[in-house]
């Protein structure tokens, strides 16, 4: 297998952990955990994001202020990151969680050093709490930690499988995109990802692979360069 890219950070939105009926359903979660098992396999250094929607999303939620909304869902991610490192685990996968807030009782402080380091030493790597401050998103986080771990791309798992013009749920006529220029998602005002996320990997010059968490053979298929999804860079 040519593995193009080595060392990976995969973003995971939270509604693949769970649902609003089972936030974090450990069937899903196992099945997440098997995903980032294939690419351990395979060679692939991972860095993990989780995202907390199963949980709390901070910026939909009704009446409570936005600072306390997020410091929330930075709380659900680290729940989310628990979960996912133990079904890790249970696979006999070295993994580490790192939070970028102070939870030293649950999971170890973040810093670039630590990430690197146990990347380098075989562990996959799970950041929780995004960036440890409010008005960030946790795909924001994921654009700053694939630079901080100096990874060759960032790929977004979603329920979606790819770019499209619009909502394909909502309009027919949606087209999807194989590839995108980082200016063509700004100028068209897609919805690959949210804006700083996007403006910072244009950035670093950090190629986004946006696939669908659904189909089992996109994750390794990714990261030997295939086009799965839409491409961005």
């Amino acid at each position: 297998m040519d593995i193009k890219y080595k060392r990976v950070l995969l973003k995971m939105s939270g509604e693949v952990l769970g649902s609003e009926a089972a936030p974090v359903d450990s069937a899903k979660v196992a099945e997440a955990a098997k995903h980032i098992k294939q690419l351990y396999e395979a060679g692939v250094q991972v860095g993990v994001v989780v995202g907390g929607g199963n949980i709390m999303r901070g910026r939909s939620a009704a009446n409570i202020e936005r600072n306390r909304a997020d410091s929330i869902g930075m709380l659900a991610t680290a729940i989310n990151s628990l979960a996912l490192e133990q079904a890790l685990i249970d696979l006999n996968i070295p993994v580490r969680v790192l939070s970028a807030v102070e939870i030293e009782l649950f999971m170890d402080t973040y810093s670039a050093r630590l990430a690197n380091k146990s990347l380098d030493d075989g562990e996959v790597v799970i950041f929780a709490c995004g960036m440890g401050t409010p008005f960030f998103s946790t795909d924001t986080a994921s654009a700053m930690r694939a630079a901080q771990i100096h990874a060759d791309a960032l790929l977004l798992a979603k329920n979606i499988d790819g770019v499209y013009s619009a909502d394909p749920k909502v309009d027919k006529n949606a087209v999807k995109y194989d590839t995108l220029t980082y200016t063509d998602v700004v100028q068209r005002g897609l919805r690959a990802t949210d804006l700083t996320a996007i403006t910072l990997c244009g950035e670093t010059k950090m190629p986004v692979i946006v696939f669908s968490m659904q189909e089992d053979s996109a994750f390794l298929r990714a990261v030997c360069g295939e086009n799965v999804g839409t491409v961005i860079s």
